[in-house]
């Protein structure tokens, strides 16, 4: 992970980025790019977004901490949590993808999985080899 305020450009991250809200995107972006170290709590996210009022990121770090994206411990003996990332952009896109897969089988049921075998058929040898790299990981 980068030091602190480095930027990188992980296409990974702007694919994660990507699925997210925007407000979301601009916390994780934070937290991925280690603008923010670990842990930290809302008031060190704000200081980065001081333009936005305390409860909007307040509200925004705990639906990423109920995504999952975000892990929250309370801080011993104060009202505050403290906040680390639950996993780096690769794994919130592997977790993502799995989710949203398994949404789509459960709505069109075999219809999805013939379309899931459609396109595997259209992969091209290098998505082919790709695909058993992955399978194998």
């Amino acid at each position: 992970m980068p030091t602190a305020g480095q930027e990188t450009d992980d296409p990974g991250l702007e694919q994660a980025l990507g699925v997210l809200g925007p407000l979301e995107a601009r916390i994780m972006r934070a937290v991925w790019t280690g603008q923010v170290i670990a842990p930290f709590t809302v008031h060190d996210v704000h200081d980065l977004l001081a333009e936005l009022a305390y409860t909007t990121v307040l509200t925004t770090m705990r639906r990423l901490a109920d995504k999952e994206l975000l892990h929250a411990t309370a801080a011993v003996g104060r009202r505050s949590h403290h906040y680390r990332a639950a996993g780096d952009p690769a794994t919130f896109m592997a977790t993502e993808s799995e989710r949203e897969a398994a949404t789509v089988v459960e709505r069109y049921g075999d219809a999805a999985l013939a379309a899931f075998a459609l396109r595997l058929e259209a992969l091209s040898p290098e998505q082919r080899d790709s695909l058993r790299r992955l399978r194998r990981s």
